[in-house]
């Protein structure tokens, strides 16, 4: 591994199960022979990591200010639906930073931090010509909650730019990918800006991988993560309040990030595994998940001054999430077929430290199906199950191990 990624890395990596232990970063750079002939760096956020404003008025809105963040629902961040199309419409938000951190909580500033601090790194701009030399970083913010398909096709003008700034066309650059942020990169390196999501063949370019030279992916969910479901089931948690299953449902890229058909993340209270279809509409209704569940639709209805488009509504949200559904299978197994080789050098980091959801559990209660998203939660538990060990597993609280790797 390169020098210049070291301390990055062991910032990331040295933080123990029981104790954070910080490299002397400083002394590990000087340690080390500077090559200011690196590439340039590019830092991909994940879901959540980028900060959205009104391309208006240019208010934040994402995540706003404290009192927001405590106490907002953020039903604001919704995407509106084209009730003809099933797209999304144009948004009147857009992303221009990264979400360094918030109340008190670090998110990317660390990484930031430390590249420039200690790795001699300055900040890149799009746009502006290179004249010195010197390593740099650019950051990429984007709207997390369009389709990960589209972001790719960002990713790659914004790579294009910097090679248009270092007047090189064929520069490679390294990435350092957050998350969701690492499927991207997956996704970018196989097809570029190509959609091929539109049916079950997924022929690859390898467009991107031919402007990479090293990526790096921090604690990203290769084979999707139980948490999304969790997020999607009852809303994602923020401040006091959260926000809610039909918010994020408009989100394309909450649904990409569902865990792959190949894992089973679905058990019975024996403990013994549930072959059922995630990304097929008719096991949501089964279970009345997320948009399907009377209790979300009856609130959706309430917001409406009209009961029938308040119903019409919901009928197209609905038809909305099995089409994301659908989608989205097409997206984890289009990261899944096996490809050809490509010198790219891969670097994988995240964390076992912390108990992580593995799967949902299904518990009959009075004849009926009751999903338990934690083992805290099953009614009457059966002796000899190990529904802890079944139900979580070592990872960073969102993405298992497994997954991971």
């Amino acid at each position: 591994m390169k020098p210049f990624l070291v301390p990055l890395l062991l910032s990331l990596s040295l933080a123990a199960c029981t104790e954070v232990i910080r490299p002397d970063f400083k002394r590990l750079y000087q340690m080390s022979e500077r090559n200011t002939e690196q590439p340039p760096v590019i830092g991909v956020p994940g879901l959540f990591g980028s900060k959205l404003r009104d391309r208006h008025n240019r208010e934040e809105v994402w995540p706003g200010s404290a009192f927001n963040i405590v106490f907002s629902n953020y039903e604001s961040i919704g995407l509106e639906i084209d009730p003809d199309t099933l797209l999304p419409k144009p948004s009147s938000l857009e992303a221009y930073a990264i979400n360094e951190g918030a109340l008190g909580r670090d998110f990317y500033g660390e990484i930031i931090k430390t590249l420039s601090r200690y790795g001699g790194y300055t900040r890149g701009e799009p746009g502006v010509p290179v004249k010195t030399k010197g390593p740099r970083y650019y950051l990429f913010p984007y709207d997390w909650r369009q389709d990960n398909v589209q972001t790719a096709s960002q990713l790659d003008r914004l790579i294009e730019q910097i090679r248009r700034d270092y007047n090189d066309p064929a520069l490679k650059i390294d990435i350092i990918a957050h998350s969701m942020g690492g499927l991207i990169v997956r996704y970018y390196l196989r097809y570029g800006t190509a959609d091929v999501l539109d049916g079950n063949d997924f022929p690859t370019n390898h467009q991107g991988a031919q402007r990479v030279r090293r990526f790096i992916m921090l604690g990203t969910p290769n084979l999707g993560s139980v948490s999304s479901l969790h997020s999607l089931l009852k809303g994602y948690q923020v401040g006091l309040g959260s926000i809610p299953t039909e918010v994020l449902a408009t989100m394309p890229s909450v649904y990409q990030l569902f865990p792959h058909p190949i894992t089973d993340w679905l058990i019975t209270a024996k403990g013994e595994p549930l072959d059922r279809d995630l990304f097929d509409r008719e096991i949501w209704q089964r279970f009345q998940w997320s948009v399907f569940d009377p209790k979300v639709t009856r609130r959706i209805k309430s917001r409406f001054a009209n009961p029938e488009q308040g119903e019409k509504y919901v009928m197209t949200l609905q038809r909305y999430f099995e089409k994301n559904l659908e989608r989205a299978r097409r997206f984890v197994w289009s990261l899944s077929i096996r490809v050809d080789d490509v010198p790219i050098r891969y670097v994988v980091f995240g964390g076992d430290c912390e108990l992580t959801p593995a799967r949902l559990l299904v518990e009959e209660v009075k004849g009926e199906s009751v999903i338990r998203l934690y083992p805290s939660e099953i009614s009457k538990p059966l002796p000899g199950v190990p529904y802890d060990t079944l139900m979580l597993e070592p990872g960073d609280g969102r993405v298992t191990k497994p997954s991971l790797l």
